[in-house]
């Protein structure tokens, strides 16, 4: 049995100390990441270039000696495996060639020819398995399908996920075949990913929170459990961690529902309210607010230790609420690992 403290606490065990690592821990916030970005020549490149992203995902790692490092990529690689387009803006994020329609649905590539696309992301995978620290837990990701999907219909991110939800609403069909080809090309994926060395895959459904009702249940839980249950069929043991982000009260059962070994918390909800209502079903993480990696100080340590103390009675894993943000200063990084393992 592997003493990795991210994996103890996945498997549910409680420890003295919580095992941490950082949403975005790979970011421009370090000096480090910039430099290789540059060399890189743009983010994309960067994402595909194995020795590049390896070293960007091992930077944080030699920084600060986190519990785990997560693959350096994008959860838009996917979408461009399977056929749509994809650039960056300058200042403004991700651009996608949008699929509004049933043809452009069945345009799209099968779940089995977007290997070749990713074969650099898998390799970059390997590298990491055989460079990273023995202690270290090494996390693969996607994004779960319903964010992936917002983003291939509006064909960039939208504030709220506006042109996802008409298509629901006027072809549902449509939406439906869409999920269903993200969902499976997915677990294509992250298979690949784990047999490529990653020990724990996470789901990021950063939009799950515009999903209300049966529409929650359609497109933030059943793809997630479907998602899920296939890894675990062909990897067992595989842990997973999923983040519906402002998920709210839904997060309250959500890892039953899901079959998710850990659920990542966003900021909107308290810690003991989490630990009530959430880690009932076993380990969570996260979920100390981003905008302390900024400010720092007595507030960053004294709510670094408060949720620790809230989580204390069951598994934990100590996170951000969402990603460490550019503006970030390195050396609060510093302070709150220390407020974690000093107390």
């Amino acid at each position: 049995m592997t003493d990795k403290t991210i994996l103890r606490a996945l498997r549910g065990e409680v420890q003295p100390v919580p095992p941490v690592w950082m949403m975005r821990q790979a970011g421009r916030y370090l000096p480090e990441y910039r430099a290789t970005r540059a060399k890189a020549g743009d983010f994309l490149s960067l994402c595909y270039t194995p020795d590049l992203a390896a070293e960007v995902t091992l930077q944080p790692i030699r920084r600060y000696g986190f519990d785990a490092a997560i693959l350096f990529a994008d959860i838009l690689l996917l979408p461009q495996a399977l056929g749509t387009d994809l650039w960056f803006e300058t200042g403004e994020g991700p651009r996608l060639s949008p699929v509004t329609t049933a043809a452009g649905v069945a345009a799209l590539r099968g779940k089995d020819d977007i290997h070749d696309r990713l074969a650099p992301i898998y390799e970059t995978v390997k590298i990491l398995a055989r460079e990273l620290p023995r202690e270290t837990t090494l996390i693969g990701f996607a994004g779960a399908p319903w964010t992936v999907a917002t983003y291939m219909i509006a064909g960039r991110g939208t504030p709220d996920q506006g042109p996802a939800h008409r298509l629901i609403a006027e072809d549902r069909a449509t939406f439906e075949a869409l999920i269903a080809r993200i969902t499976e090309a997915t677990i294509e994926y992250l298979s690949a990913q784990i047999e490529a060395g990653a020990e724990v895959i996470k789901l990021f459904d950063s939009w799950a929170g515009s999903l209300k009702g049966q529409d929650f249940d359609d497109f933030a839980v059943a793809p997630v459990r479907r998602i899920i249950a296939a890894l675990k069929e062909r990897h067992p043991g595989l842990p997973v961690i999923a983040f519906p982000r402002e998920a709210g009260e839904n997060y309250a059962g959500f890892a039953r529902r899901t079959g998710a070994d850990c659920v990542a918390l966003d900021t909107s909800v308290s810690a003991d309210w989490a630990a009530r209502a959430v880690q009932i079903d076993g380990c969570v993480q996260g979920n100390l607010d981003p905008r302390l990696m900024v400010t720092g100080g007595s507030e960053l340590v004294a709510e670094t230790r408060r949720i620790v103390r809230a989580f204390s009675g069951g598994a934990h894993i100590f996170n951000l609420g969402h990603g460490i943000t550019p503006e970030a200063d390195p050396d609060n990084v510093a302070l709150m690992i220390e407020a974690i393992r000093q107390g």
